[in-house]
């Protein structure tokens, strides 16, 4: 695997011996050659999906949502689908009917042959998206997150906590009524109904995909008792919607993952792809990339 400083220096001007200058590739040059390096080593298409929001500023279109349809339409455009998918995941999550919407959509391109890796982090709706493959490829520094959805940036489980002090104070304090009336005005109509009804669909979706997808060939008496204790660790908030769920904790509690570093060959490739992506979203005003191993790509970048 090249390292870091190496990736860089193949998008460095250089000269060859006769003092030629050498062109150094550019950013999408570089992606593109990792990607078709992995998928030519697998045999199998990929489709990388890479949010800029660990890039300090980065706001504009980096959660996972209804425009990802098109990216991944344009991805899969001409591809062969029989050969079945890896998605190369780094996202901090979104809408969960967004999430929805794309794995109807991969599923019936690819059927069950869809497989989710995740070189860093796939968080909230990121992490449905990966309950929604056969299996999950994490590398000892990857992680998962919670799968409750958040408003705002604010968890839905805060959003519900915060309604419950409010009914107690009130009870025992009704002085205390302008405070939260204040508070609540923040919020739409009927909103802690809606709150709850994310929840109870993030674990409604998960549910059926890990039924449907990730078990499908387990034994039907063993599913249920699975599923049930995933979505109990998944879903429960765990006092912080960041927790990292590492791939001790997630073959812990079912899920079928498998580490990265079993195949030395496999990380070395995996590992390149990210570096090349990273590099382009540190280094470019870059949001979103959906990229497949054929170059075809949706990119959003940041306004100044």
């Amino acid at each position: 695997m090249p390292t870091w400083g190496e990736l860089l220096k193949e998008l460095t001007p250089t000269k060859d011996k006769d003092g030629n200058d050498i062109q150094g590739l550019n950013f999408d040059e570089l992606r593109l050659k990792y990607i078709q390096l992995l998928s030519q080593n697998t045999g199998r298409n990929v489709i990388a999906y890479y949010s800029g929001w660990l890039k300090p500023g980065r706001t504009q279109n980096i959660d996972i949502n209804d425009s990802d349809i098109t990216g991944f339409m344009n991805s899969i455009y001409e591809l062969d689908c029989s050969k079945g998918l890896d998605i190369i995941l780094h996202t901090p999550g979104g809408n969960p009917t967004a999430t929805e919407g794309i794995v109807k959509y991969l599923h019936n391109k690819f059927g069950n042959d869809i497989r989710v890796i995740v070189p860093q982090m796939a968080m909230s709706a990121g992490t449905m998206l990966a309950c929604a493959a056969k299996e999950i490829f994490l590398g000892s520094h990857s992680c998962l997150g919670p799968i409750d959805p958040q408003y705002g940036g604010i968890p839905a489980y805060n959003i519900i906590q915060e309604f419950k002090e409010a009914k107690v104070d009130l009870e025992n304090n009704p002085k205390s009524k302008e405070f939260w009336r204040i508070q609540f005005e923040k919020y739409p109509a009927a909103f802690f109904y809606s709150v709850c009804d994310s929840i109870n669909l993030s674990s409604l979706l998960v549910g059926e995909w890990l039924k449907k997808y990730m078990f499908i060939d387990s034994p039907s008496e063993d599913i249920s008792k699975k599923v049930k204790k995933i979505l109990k660790n998944l879903n429960s908030n765990n006092r912080s919607h960041s927790r990292h769920f590492t791939f001790d904790f997630c073959q812990e509690i079912g899920l079928n993952v498998k580490k990265i570093e079993d195949d030395q060959t496999l990380q070395n490739l995996i590992l390149s792809v990210h570096h090349a992506f990273i590099i382009t979203l540190d280094n470019t005003n870059v949001t979103k990339i959906i990229e497949n191993q054929n170059g075809l790509r949706y990119i959003s970048s940041q306004s100044k």
